[in-house]
């Protein structure tokens, strides 16, 4: 009877230290989550629906993600970003991105011509993807190929 016991209160003591421990964590979830609403908010001077639809767990994760990879750390100017972002969206499709990209890329002073030159270096690329994916052009041959042109290209520029 002793052993019973104490096996019935070894378990209420860890159900209550695993307990005590998800109240902590989510408590800790709840902080970081508002936090990272809050300069959401600071930010756009609201929560737009696409961070207001995202987890609520993963939220300050995304929210970290976004800020660091437009921020002042970022080895790629604010405009070029926005260009590449650009580029890619309009690949996707994503019409949504398109439309936030190009406003961005403008309001870091990307001209029309710029805008326009980076859809079309997507579709290129997009293009190009295609025709070499489709021709079965098998991956090593392409870079032993590319390479030897690269060669050739880089050898003739110093000459």
């Amino acid at each position: 009877m002793k052993k019973l016991i104490k096996k019935i209160v070894k378990g209420i003591i860890l159900f209550i230290s695993l307990f005590l421990i998800t109240v902590n964590v989510s408590a800790q979830e709840t902080d970081a989550y508002e936090k990272a609403k809050t300069e959401i908010e600071l930010t756009f001077g609201t929560v737009p629906s696409w961070f207001a639809s995202y987890p609520e767990h993963a939220l300050p994760e995304a929210w970290e993600l976004f800020k660091t990879l437009k921020g002042p750390k970022s080895s790629i100017s604010s405009k070029n970003s926005e260009l590449i972002q650009l580029a890619v969206a309009s690949q996707i499709p994503c019409v949504y991105c398109v439309y936030f990209h190009r406003i961005f890329a403008k309001a870091f002073g990307a001209t029309d011509e710029e805008i326009n030159e980076a859809i079309a270096l997507g579709a290129e690329t997009r293009h190009w993807s295609m025709v070499i994916q489709g021709s079965g052009i098998s991956f090593e041959d392409f870079k032993v190929e590319f390479d030897q042109a690269m060669k050739y290209m880089s050898e003739k520029t110093k000459n």
